[in-house]
């Protein structure tokens, strides 16, 4: 290795090129800051390469493919449907190198530099980036960390294979799974099992050792019978006490008190948890504060326990998404660059891409209750909703909760065709401190998946049109 006699400046470096880095780093740009990204590997980081895109590919795929089915009904005849798996892997492949090259152009076209390489802290305002055999040290005014996170294989798990992986590896494998067994509860062991299942593998979906999925009530008993419906062998309350794969095949033994089970496929898919992507950093010797499991601790704005340091992503607590990534990186540059942001993840949406799409935001009914709330609730059937009945797509529901005292709504859950687009209504709702009234009263485009929310609205004071009238209380004299 050869060290670099000398010491370039820059104004802000920022560690990872993910979906918050680069975010970030555009945006200092548009406020006139220099900005250096020192990335790794690939610009877009885990979510474009590896993750939130591929999988999207995925579960479009198996939509559109099982959506097939509903076409002879409309008098369309297309034939005898095939899904070639090879070239989905290429469709991926074209998909991510397209969008990365777009992540190229615009960090050009704001000037961004970009440097590719191994980066470590040398000192609390100097970062040392290797590449190759070349180590060089540039003095930083701010930098920001976005590294990311990396999986955690659980303790069953004891290493992997071409027939048992991890979230890196599931939508690379080498063939189509005949049989897969899906270890998880979180939105991508969900999204994994629909999408596979839909493309034609035989799904067998193993609740990591809980009772029940950790949505609301209503949302987990309707995704329970479209997972019965969709012939999805579920496993809830179980441990992994032992895993054997072969060349041909994996079998899981699982316990449950003194009960035991096993299960074989070609394939498994582990979710896991998550580790911040921080070892290789140095930064423990210059006392940035972090929590117990490894994440970093910030303020609002982003910064670290040193004022010149921030951190956003998966880095920090809070769980992996790329919404919260984005976010964070918006407004660590705005701050940086003088601005008053800070960053408010109280009413961050959780979406799964399933076969229909979940999306929930806010509190759930029992966390409503918890909390101290007097919770008045109304949910209203996809299967009641004329645009559903036209697209045939009538599985889910639209579920609302909200305060009876005040009328100050406090969660919004919603499972059917549109979900992810129905949430955004929700999360401005809950942002903008909203009543039930300032949703019922706004006209609402028919036909129209949208009309699930004002059913469900006017359901919470008994105006909703396509529901049964409320049971009214019979007074005694």
């Amino acid at each position: 290795m050869v060290v670099g006699e000398f010491v370039e400046t820059r104004d802000l470096i920022i560690i990872g090129g993910g979906p918050g880095g680069y975010t970030a780093a555009i945006r200092a740009a548009q406020l006139g800051v220099q900005v250096t990204i020192i990335e790794k590997e690939r610009l877009g980081g885990v979510c474009l390469n590896e993750g939130c895109i591929p999988s999207k590919v995925f579960t479009h795929a198996a939509k559109e493919y099982a959506s097939l089915s509903n076409l002879s009904s409309l008098g369309i005849s297309t034939g005898e449907a095939t899904f070639d798996y090879g070239e989905l892997l290429n469709y991926k492949d074209r998909t991510i190198a397209h969008l990365r090259q777009g992540v190229e152009k615009l960090c050009a076209a704001n000037k961004i530099e970009i440097i590719y390489g191994e980066a470590n802290f040398t000192a609390k305002d100097r970062i040392g980036v290797e590449v190759g055999h070349q180590f060089e040290v540039y003095e930083f005014k701010h930098a920001i960390i976005a590294t990311g996170s990396t999986p955690v294989a659980p303790d069953f798990l004891a290493k992997q294979n071409e027939r048992v992986v991890l979230a890196n590896a599931i939508y690379n494998l080498p063939e189509m799974p005949k049989e897969l067994i899906v270890y998880g509860s979180d939105s991508l062991a969900l999204e994994v099992a629909f999408s596979y299942q839909s493309l034609g593998a035989s799904i067998t979906l193993i609740v990591d050792e809980k009772e029940d999925f950790l949505f609301d009530e209503s949302i987990n008993r309707e995704l329970k019978r479209v997972l019965k419906k969709q012939k999805i062998k579920v496993y809830s309350g179980f441990q992994v006490s032992d895993i054997l794969s072969s060349a041909e095949d994996v079998t899981v033994h699982l316990t449950k008190k003194d009960k035991t089970e096993s299960v074989t496929g070609t394939h498994m898919f582990v979710a896991t948890k998550q580790r911040a992507n921080t070892k290789s950093l140095g930064i423990e010797r210059f006392e940035i504060e972090m929590t117990e499991d490894g994440f970093i601790i910030t303020d609002k704005q982003m910064r670290t326990s040193i004022n010149t340091v921030f951190a956003i992503g998966d880095v920090t607590s809070g769980g992996s998404s790329a919404a919260k990534a984005i976010k964070q990186g918006k407004v660590a540059a705005e701050t940086i660059a003088g601005l008053n942001s800070e960053v408010d993840l109280t009413f961050l949406p959780t979406v799964v891409h399933s076969i229909p799409p979940i999306a929930v935001v806010g509190l759930t009914e029992e966390e409503a209750k918890a909390a101290g709330y007097k919770v008045k609730v109304s949910q209203f059937s996809y299967s009641g909703n004329g645009y559903a009945m036209i697209t045939n797509e009538k599985n889910g529901l639209t579920k609302v909760i909200k305060d009876e005292e005040t009328d100050l709504l406090l969660g919004f859950h919603t499972m059917g065709a549109g979900a992810v687009e129905l949430i955004s209504l929700g999360i401005t709702a809950l942002e903008m401190v909203g009543r039930d009234e300032d949703l019922h009263f706004p006209l609402y485009p028919h036909p129209s998946f949208n009309e699930t929310i004002l059913e469900a609205m006017e359901g919470l004071t008994g105006k909703a049109i396509h529901m049964p009238p409320l049971k009214k209380e019979i007074a005694i004299t």
